[in-house]
């Protein structure tokens, strides 16, 4: 994926604090260069934990796509450039990031076509920005729908329970059947203390995916998200700040 920047999926069984995670990597690669944010969760948290508001989503491009009457398609212009203009006139540029929001469709029918758009989407930003961070559902219908290929680095956020871990096995085993391509696959031990981390460190080799961190448990994150202040302004100092730091540092995505 030379031509590509470096994608960076982030996933997990819902809870487990995906969200904290993405939006501290975001806050990091800042650092370096301006990074694309991808909430592709139609739950659409991203956005607040970045302090962005997000007036359109690729939901209501669905919604106008949907009604080709109210899009006026150029019939010179091909419908992939068309759709990448489009999707650009989603994005909400910040000095120090970009960021894309998935969203809801508000008409019947599945997610195939907001599946399809976000899928166009991610090939297409990927050649632009240096590092593509993504705020996955909760779950596995990206992976199941093969939303997500060619991810060079696959985090799946965990609390400190068997079933969180389980999941974690089970994300790895279905890329392995749907054959999507992931340089890496990681986990993140979510709100977890040292006795949990020895408790889980086997279980985590069992299931196959190297455990990459641990985060602790955080009063500076709940003590934002109770009165809404953006996630990404927790203090340098903060255990999740400091613990994440050290993450992105091991994963070598932070120059000296």
């Amino acid at each position: 994926m030379a031509d590509k920047g470096r994608i960076i999926a982030i996933t997990g069984k819902g809870g487990t604090g995906k969200t904290v995670v993405s939006t501290l990597f975001v806050r990091f690669l800042s650092e370096q260069d301006v990074p694309l944010a991808i909430d592709a969760d139609p739950a659409s948290s991203l956005p607040a934990a970045l302090g962005i508001e997000v007036n359109r989503t690729i939901g209501d491009l669905r919604e106008e796509i949907a009604q080709p009457s109210a899009i006026p398609f150029d019939q010179s212009m091909p419908t992939d450039m068309m759709l990448e203009r489009k999707i650009g006139e989603l994005l909400v540029n910040t000095p120090d990031f970009s960021i894309l929001t998935m969203g809801r469709s508000e008409g019947p029918g599945c997610y195939c076509l907001i599946n399809d758009i976000l899928r166009h989407a991610i090939d297409r930003f990927s050649k632009r920005f240096a590092t593509v961070v993504i705020d996955c559902e909760a779950g596995l219908e990206h992976l199941s729908r093969r939303t997500m290929r060619d991810v060079d680095t696959l985090i799946v956020v965990s609390d400190p329970t068997m079933r969180g871990i389980k999941t974690a096995g089970v994300i790895r085993e279905i890329s392995d059947k749907l054959e999507i391509s992931f340089g890496k696959i990681y986990l993140i031990l979510n709100k977890a203390d040292d006795e949990e981390r020895a408790f889980f460190e086997d279980k985590i080799k069992e299931v196959g995916v190297e455990l990459i961190g641990v985060v602790p448990q955080d009063a500076n994150v709940k003590a934002f998200d109770k009165i809404g202040k953006p996630l990404i302004d927790l203090p340098d100092d903060s255990p999740a700040v400091v613990a994440v730091r050290d993450i992105v540092e091991r994963l070598g995505l932070m120059r000296e």
